[in-house]
């Protein structure tokens, strides 16, 4: 296969569609690994600060990207027309939901019909985008092989699903493993040896649709037990038991128990839809997802009983929400990232709003906010106390000073247990 020696004497040219948390990682380290890469994206703003070497991506360092920029390992456009100087094209947009908890592939659609445009004999097309099992097969293999192409053939059809997790220091693109299932042995065989070239560990399995269910297993994984303990700090809330305590002291057992964590609800790209792509698929067979819904129910009923929670607090001091000035602290969906896909603050934030709520919140790596109607500023951390009614912790950013909280705030609701070990009738806890 002339591929697989282009691809061992690092000669194959990378095209990656769409620039974000996840092509944009995977294009900076293939193109410091000495491979030429062309990432195309459909933001022109986006492609204008990649090439003048600034990086928006927390996880791609601006020194590494200016480096292969300024190498010419990498380049970035508007024009899909380059992608058909490439030998592989790996595919990383997004995949959002519906209102109607449906996916929605138009951006699949789009990236693919971009291939399509440019498909050639001896190509490997490789898709990473979170989705339910059969699209490979059943969306892009057929738009691909309308070309004139054989599949498996002509040219190589993979799925390898992203695992990337904004913000974490130990894995990243390089050592997180590398799932990978092609169409054929070819296909696979491929993929196995682009992603070699770059990451520690690949691990193929038979089909695409096992790679694709291998993703949405590992998300419904989280989500499904996400759920439950979120449920059980419900009840324990019903029962005056500390469910934070409980966590903890379960965890101490060594074998049999993984502990998770209640939360003001699921954010981030993945967790909150992955699990709804795998029960629409479901759906399409007859078979009933009863504890991927149930979770979900649980999961996204999570902001409204944060916002209770609130009203409880400000109960204590005889203030409704209705004209309470309300700080939140953190507002991206996970600790120390600016990520605000599906982030619960967000939904938190609505509700308090729709109550008449005087909103303001903190967040270093958010500085504005535009969400609904509302659009907020985000206020240094020193200057936020005076006037504030209550303080709300809904996402626990590791440069937020914890400790001075109870202090400076008459109510501090903690939707993260930020203030462990903190004994004040000013705390109230998730």
């Amino acid at each position: 296969m002339e591929l697989l020696k282009k691809i061992e004497g690092k000669q194959a040219k990378l095209g990656v569609i769409g620039l974000g948390y996840v092509g944009l990682p995977l294009a900076v380290e293939f193109a410091r690994a000495g491979f030429t890469v062309i990432g195309y994206d459909v933001d022109a703003r986006r492609v204008g600060e990649l090439m003048a070497g600034n990086s928006y991506i927390p996880d791609v360092s601006s020194a590494h990207l200016a480096e292969v920029v300024k190498n010419g390992r990498f380049v970035a456009t508007t024009d899909a027309k380059r992608l058909g100087e490439a030998d592989i094209i790996d595919i990383c947009v997004p995949t959002p939901l519906r209102k109607t908890k449906d996916p929605d592939m138009t951006y699949v659609v789009q990236a693919v019909e971009a291939t399509a445009n440019v498909i050639r004999k001896g190509q490997l097309v490789i898709l990473e985008s979170t989705t339910y099992p059969g699209t490979t097969v059943e969306v892009v293999q057929p738009t691909l092989a309308a070309k004139g192409l054989t599949p498996g053939t002509d040219f190589y059809l993979a799925f390898s699903p992203e695992r990337v997790d904004p913000g974490n220091p130990q894995f990243q693109t390089k050592n997180i493993p590398k799932v990978v299932g092609g169409i054929n042995p070819d296909s696979t065989r491929a993929a196995v040896a682009f992603y070699s070239q770059v990451m520690d560990h690949v691990v193929p399995v038979s089909s695409p649709s096992v790679a694709e269910m291998v993703k949405l297993l590992e998300n419904t994984f989280r989500a499904v037990n996400i759920g439950l303990v979120n449920e059980i700090a419900l009840m324990s809330d019903r029962m005056n038991i500390d469910v934070w305590e409980v966590i903890e002291a379960a965890a101490t057992k060594p074998f049999g128990f993984m502990p998770f964590f209640p939360g003001p609800g699921l954010g981030g790209h993945c967790i909150p839809i992955d699990p709804f792509y795998l029960s629409w698929k479901a759906r399409q067979t007859g078979f009933e997802c009863r504890f991927i819904e149930l979770a979900g129910h649980i999961n996204s009923s999570m902001p409204s009983y944060v916002v209770d929670r609130i009203g409880e607090a400000l109960n204590t001091t005889k203030k409704a929400i209705n004209g309470a000035r309300i700080h939140l602290f953190g507002v991206a969906y996970k600790k120390d990232v600016s990520d605000m896909r599906e982030s619960p603050a967000l939904d938190v934030l609505e509700l308090l709003h729709r109550r008449g709520a005087i909103l303001s919140y903190t967040d270093p790596y958010v500085p504005t906010l535009e969400h609904g109607d509302l659009t907020l500023t985000s206020v240094p951390e020193q200057d936020a106390g005076p006037g504030i009614d209550c303080a709300v912790i809904c996402t626990n950013h590791t440069v937020f000073d914890y400790a001075s909280m109870p202090r400076r705030f008459p109510l501090v609701v903690d939707t993260r247990n930020a203030l462990k070990g903190v004994s004040s009738d000013r705390v109230f806890r998730l």
